[in-house]
């Protein structure tokens, strides 16, 4: 303000040249004979500084739609511009915003987290692969992970998500995870939408027992009986189910502002749901809700397993109580996870039997001699694993 004021008291005496002076003060002719201009007008406060914005944006975002934008983004942290630039469009038409003016109003008002470019990717090999034309051809589930409510209550969501509309069937509130509650959940479900062809999930209880043969647990068991295939991700790599991990990392929010007890984190976590199916557009379906594309199989009424048939060659047992099955007079370990249902054996070799249950391979099992049980604490051993699962040792059994 001082060279300012300088220039233009000496610019305003008689006989005094504007372009010496411009050039003295470094400054072009135009700036010159503008703070000329502005003083004769205003003054002093002539040369203050003034802000370059036009007086008119013709093309400025309506308040309206920034406010839309914003209160989008306060309920769901997790939505982008892509997803809230949908969600508007659907509300209003042409006039909605594209993701560009959405990213930058989210930027003017600071809720863009800038992200660190990735330090390498990942490439996965011999990942499980199921092919998925239709609903219901795939069902993933998983639990969210546990958090605590303003009460102290614990909360572990159980989700099931299909894998071709990206429709989250439930996202059910509990205490624990154990197979019990599993199973009612899933008993809901497929009384609601049918079954599916394949369920994939990870290889945490109650969905997988790592010493049981086969991986069978009594949940697991109980679903190949009703005729659906068991899908496992590797050990250690959660990319396998991917989809289904992404869905948790947007279900996250809900873990952010934790409700007061579990109930009303049930209410909450109903609503997120509402949203995610019907609001909410995917980009993989074309812009579309995952509600729009997801078509349910023919309801259940009754849940009836299926008996198990077995080719030429193969003896059929009912595994007892204590989760054996007798053959030839020889009690064989199989587990307790498959007590109650028909397991079917084929001898392979004197002493060696293959058993299965349904398509699942439950291994080899190999009698010992008479005379080498006379010295050994278990009379049935277990020579092959199945899979990368490894088989228990049988109990000890009387020869």
């Amino acid at each position: 303000m001082s060279e300012k004021r300088e220039f233009v008291e000496r610019a305003i005496k008689p006989g005094a040249k504007v372009s010496v002076l411009c050039a003295e003060f470094g400054i072009s002719r135009q700036t010159g004979h503008k703070w000329l201009r502005r003083y004769r007008e205003q003054g002093p406060l002539g040369l203050v500084d003034q802000s370059r914005r036009p007086g008119a944006s013709p093309r400025a975002t309506a308040e309206a739609i920034v406010v839309s934008i914003a209160e989008l983004r306060d309920r769901h942290p997790s939505w982008g511009p892509q997803v809230i630039a949908g969600v508007l469009a659907r509300r209003l038409g042409g006039e909605a915003p594209s993701r560009a003016t959405v990213a930058r109003v989210l930027g003017r008002l600071g809720k863009i987290k800038r992200r660190r470019p990735p330090v390498r990717l990942w490439s996965v090999e011999g990942r499980p692969y199921v092919e998925v034309g239709a609903p219901n051809d795939l069902w993933t589930m998983d639990f969210k992970g546990w958090w605590r409510a303003l009460n102290r209550e614990r909360c572990e969501p159980l989700t099931v998500r299909d894998a071709f509309s990206r429709f989250v069937l439930t996202a059910s509130m509990g205490a624990d995870t154990n197979g019990a509650r599993v199973r009612r959940v899933l008993e809901r479900l497929f009384r609601i939408y049918g079954l599916p062809l394949a369920l994939q999930s990870d290889n945490g209880s109650p969905f997988v027992c790592t010493k049981a043969r086969g991986g069978l647990t009594r949940l697991s068991a109980w679903l190949v009986s009703l005729g659906i295939r068991l899908i496992r991700s590797r050990p250690g790599c959660p990319q396998d189910n991917g989809g289904h991990e992404r869905m948790h990392r947007d279900m996250s929010e809900l873990q952010q502002t934790p409700a007061k007890s579990r109930r009303a984190q049930q209410r909450a976590c109903d609503e997120w749901l509402l949203d995610f199916n019907h609001v909410r557009p995917h980009q993989a379906l074309s812009g579309k809700t995952p509600a729009e594309v997801y078509r349910s199989s023919p309801p259940l009424s009754s849940l009836v397993p299926k008996v198990p048939t077995y080719p030429d060659g193969w003896v059929t047992r009912r595994v007892s109580g204590r989760g054996y099955v007798r053959v030839n007079g020889d009690e064989i370990y199989i587990g307790m996870a498959l007590v109650g249902l028909l397991v079917g054996l084929r001898q392979e070799t004197e002493l060696c039997w293959r058993a299965r249950f349904f398509d699942v391979d439950l291994g080899t099992i190999e009698l010992l001699p008479v005379v080498n049980a006379l010295t050994e604490t278990s009379a049935i051993e277990v020579v092959t694993v199945v899979g990368r699962q490894p088989a228990s040792v049988s109990p000890a059994v009387s020869a």
